[in-house]
């Protein structure tokens, strides 16, 4: 591999890593941490300055809990965002699942309501 593409291929995995612990929310401290290595070793991996070895991106795959492919894939923006998206839709879906049985709660009611009022009619 000559130097041009090693660095190509590591600046661009590192940017993966970089983006994943975004999406997680994660400090380079947490992922450094979980490595157990210092965090200027951890940001030299993501900025690429680091050749990174197939066991360390194994360490961190199991740590973001994908595969190692995801790692080395250049579109790595592209796997959370599918999960994001169904976080968002399931998110949306138990908040109006909540609404729905308020309002039945308040359709209950207002029927009680209204049974106790027809007898007091008549």
């Amino acid at each position: 591999m000559t130097d041009n593409l090693k660095k190509k291929t590591n600046k661009s995995v590192g940017k993966n890593i970089r983006t994943i612990r975004h999406q997680r929310g994660w400090s380079q401290e947490d992922v450094a941490n979980r490595l157990g290595i210092s965090i200027p070793a951890f940001s030299k991996i993501e900025t690429g300055v680091t050749d990174i070895n197939l066991s360390r991106l194994e360490q961190i795959a199991n740590i973001y809990e994908i595969n190692v492919v995801n790692l080395l894939a250049l579109d790595a923006e592209d796997i959370e965002p599918q999960v994001s998206h169904l976080n968002i839709a399931q998110k949306k879906i138990l908040d109006r699942e909540a609404e729905i049985a308020n309002l039945q709660r308040k359709v209950i009611l207002l029927y009680e309501e209204l049974r106790n009022r027809i007898p007091a009619m008549v």
